[in-house]
């Protein structure tokens, strides 16, 4: 794919948003988090503007990958970058951590979401409960959930 993005900027084909997105997401779906991540740079040093929809691909594919690092990384760049969060991109950020049997990390991260303006749905909720019970986290779980029922 790097190597039909580079053909593609030697041509008169116009690389935007949209073909990094697709290309971007091919890889999600694969597992590929190494080449989602170098799509992703490939698309800011080429001056095309980087949308939630390719960080929330990217982080995915890290969470399919163990690179629950490189995921909560990618999402503290998206508030550096004030763009908006959004309910999909925390919940990859979360899923990342809980995959990878960070529960410290996703209940930071849930921590974070939690006072921000982000709607809090129930992958989110699901994702950091189950962090907390493969972490053996029962009292965290219990917590989460009766933030849910509230």
């Amino acid at each position: 794919i790097l190597q039909l993005f580079s053909a593609m900027a030697k041509s008169d084909m116009q690389l935007d948003t949209i073909t990094f997105g697709a290309a971007i997401s091919a890889c999600e779906k694969t597992a590929k988090w190494e080449k989602t991540i170098q799509l992703l740079s490939k698309m800011m040093q080429v001056a095309v503007e980087s949308d939630l929809v390719a960080f929330s691909a990217v982080i995915s594919a890290c969470g399919k990958g163990g690179e629950w690092e490189k995921a909560v990384e990618l999402f503290y760049e998206i508030i550096y970058r004030h763009m908006e969060l959004d309910p999909i991109i925390a919940s990859s950020a979360v899923s990342a951590c809980e995959k990878s049997g960070k529960w410290e990390g996703a209940l930071h991260l849930f921590s974070l979401i939690a006072q921000s303006e982000v709607e809090m749905g129930t992958i989110l909720f699901s994702a950091a409960i189950s962090a907390c019970e493969k972490g053996g986290r029962w009292a965290a779980a219990l917590h989460i959930l009766f933030i849910v029922m509230a």
